[in-house]
């Protein structure tokens, strides 16, 4: 008997700003793509923005590279998020300050538009809304996203005041290049 594993969409914000970002960023796509049940299906092009601290912009800190991922995963949110934390660990991510500086950060937006809140989890993102670096790079590859409990995400990003810029570079993710057999065996 084949066991059915439910798929649902997923909506991944990444962001470095300490170490080569855009390796990072790179590297991190590709390990969020090789999980166990994950599928990378897009990814966007890179946004530069000065770095948010919790007293506000800091502009004598390293500017971050963002970029947002669409997937489809077969785990459950908390599965998911605990994978992205193992990404971020092994590429060398430490928690020493709350939204400090960081070689990688992976954010769960938006997980089949569900909603939770836990220790573990907060469904959707309880701050993308207000963030020009997920909102900017999100609407590159879903158009028509929406942010469940928020609304559209052309309209959240109009009324943001955060500065973002195009930053050029090849793109993060072809899906037409990856590996066919690998992925049909997912």
């Amino acid at each position: 008997m084949t066991r059915m594993r439910v798929v649902l969409p997923a909506v991944i914000a990444l962001g470095s700003n300490q170490g080569d970002r855009e390796a990072l960023l790179r590297e991190a796509v590709r390990d969020i793509d090789a999980l166990d049940g994950v599928r990378v299906t897009a990814a966007s092009g890179i946004v530069e923005t000065p770095a948010l601290k919790l007293h506000g912009v800091d502009e004598t800190a390293p500017s971050y590279l963002n970029a947002v991922v669409l997937a489809r995963a077969a785990l459950n949110p908390e599965e998911l998020l605990a994978a992205l934390h193992g990404i971020e660990a092994r590429l060398g991510r430490v928690r020493n300050e709350v939204w400090g500086d960081r070689t990688i950060d992976l954010d769960l937006i938006d997980f089949g538009a569900l909603t939770r809140h836990t220790d573990e989890i907060t469904l959707p993102h309880p701050r993308a809304w207000q963030r020009a670096f997920v909102l900017a790079p999100w609407l590159q590859v879903q158009p028509d996203a929406v942010l469940p409990g928020h609304g559209r995400v052309d309209a959240l990003l109009a009324a943001t005041t955060d500065r973002v810029t195009e930053y050029p570079a090849a793109p993060l993710f072809a899906a037409d290049t990856a590996d066919s057999t690998e992925r049909a065996a997912r």
